[in-house]
């Protein structure tokens, strides 16, 4: 009895040992060694990629194997694998068996979730870390349907609503998600609040200059009345009015008691959308991705404002009477025109059934005199649609002369939204431009870069106002 007493002690003192010496420190860093078995592994895929036995596909073209019409997962039977960056953490408990790669560690152009049964994945697939995914064998779809999320899963399910994807089994990850031995650093992706849209899911990203609503001092990420999740709205002063963004907060974060900064500044996090798809969300993956240490900033007061130009389009006689420029300068027959719905008149453009491989189209307005004044403001409206992508684009030129290849452009921070991809969607006031920092003569541009059929979203322009104090 004594002997095995001795013995137990001895194996326990064993196996404290290894513990200690595998996490020295508290380190408790991901190994840069892989383990022989997943490095044969991974070796064996990028040899079949170099030899064309594997075929290496792009996040974008993973996400269009999906089609949201008919709502049916789209099963992979061909060998393709698809590699990215892991742009979210789990660590602190905020994202729970999901993560989210995107295309390049930086300036990154498309995102994708995977969803698995694991958690603490942040463990073997830590934030930045290089993954490939073969995916033959699983699925491509949604986990609810129509929530605008493409998922890689590992089977399906259906209901009354639909068929979705399911979790990746710890066997299909094992074998189907190989992580390199690279880790990058995640370079986030600024935005600001008006441009996001559900082509950013699955992103990291970041928004300076912004700090939480007013009536949230004094409140925590998390409300502990709520069951599940807790949304925060995060604001940024964009001249006259607040622009929009919601912070979305689980139940099982670490950081979930902490306060909310009252201060304001930079935020970084996981553009994901809400459990039932249809708000587009902020997520953390920590809280030292927020650096709130400015002081809050003010609106301007539009009684302080005069209209020192403003064009509604009512009325309006042809582009060139008007003192306005508007050139194709792809040289197709694509370009902007006067047309009208529901007794309002608007400028509208979209290369469909132009059948124009181009179609660069400029519309300038005539010479704008700011004078001298310090604050000078800029808005229109818009409606977007059947959006196939973001092809309009806002600029200010100074020396703007007639033509707008010779004029020198200067990219103004205009919140163009993505818009309804399959109707209309209604004009909708841009966030207000600052253009404090010009005076004198300007000339605004906006420049619309069409394709048919690949970029041809349709816009309407209207009430462009320019206000000075």
């Amino acid at each position: 009895m004594k002997t095995n007493k001795i013995l137990t002690l001895a194996f326990s003192l064993m196996a404290l040992l290894a513990i200690t010496s595998c996490v020295e420190d508290d380190d408790y860093s991901v190994p840069q060694s892989q383990g022989n078995e997943e490095n044969l592994a991974l070796n064996l895929l990028l040899s079949q990629i170099e030899t064309g036995a594997l075929d290496l596909v792009s996040i974008e073209e993973v996400k269009a194997m999906y089609s949201s019409d008919d709502d049916i997962p789209f099963p992979v039977d061909t060998n393709i694998v698809v590699k990215g960056y892991v742009s979210s953490s789990d660590a602190t408990g905020n994202f729970f068996k999901e993560f989210y790669i995107q295309d390049k560690a930086e300036n990154p152009t498309a995102g994708l979730q995977v969803i698995t049964s694991s958690s603490d994945i942040y463990n073997k697939f830590n934030k930045g870390r290089e993954v490939y995914i073969k995916l033959n064998g699983l699925h491509i779809g949604e986990t609810r349907v129509g929530n605008g999320v493409i998922t890689i899963g590992g089977g399906t399910e259906s209901d009354q609503y639909g068929t979705t994807v399911t979790a990746l089994t710890n066997s299909q990850e094992s074998s189907n998600v190989l992580r390199s031995a690279t880790t990058e650093t995640i370079i986030p992706l600024n935005l600001t609040f008006g441009v996001v849209s559900g082509e950013h899911i699955g992103m990291f990203v970041k928004f300076d200059n912004v700090e939480f609503a007013d009536d949230l001092a004094g409140e925590r990420y998390f409300d502990p009345t709520e069951d599940y999740d807790t949304q925060r709205t995060l604001q940024s002063c964009s001249g006259l009015e607040y622009s929009e963004l919601i912070l979305e907060t689980s139940a099982f974060s670490t950081f979930k008691n902490e306060l909310l900064p009252t201060l304001n500044g930079s935020i970084s996090g996981v553009i994901v959308k809400n459990f039932s798809g249809d708000t587009t969300l902020l997520t953390l993956n920590s809280t030292e991705d927020v650096v709130f240490e400015n002081t809050r900033c003010s609106l301007l007061n539009i009684d302080d404002f005069n209209v020192v130009y403003e064009e509604d389009f009512e009325g309006f006689g042809n582009y060139t009477n008007e003192g306005w420029t508007n050139v194709n300068v792809s040289g197709t027959n694509t370009d902007w025109f006067i047309s009208g719905f529901n007794n309002n008149d608007y400028s509208r453009i979209s290369a469909f059934s132009s059948n124009n491989s181009e179609a660069d189209v400029w519309l300038v307005t005539p010479v704008i005199d700011l004078g001298t004044s310090s604050d000078n403001l800029l808005s229109f409206d818009l409606e977007v649609a059947f959006s196939n992508g973001i092809i309009l684009s806002a600029y200010i030129s100074t020396d703007f002369s007639g033509d707008p290849l010779v004029a020198t452009w200067e990219p103004l921070n205009a919140e163009i939204p993505y818009g309804s991809t399959s109707g209309f969607g209604g004009l909708q006031p841009i966030t207000t431009i600052d253009i404090s920092q010009y005076e004198g003569n300007v000339n605004i541009g906006f420049f619309y870069e069409g394709s048919d059929p690949d970029a041809t979203t349709r816009y309407h322009l209207d009430n462009l106002k320019v206000l000075s104090n």
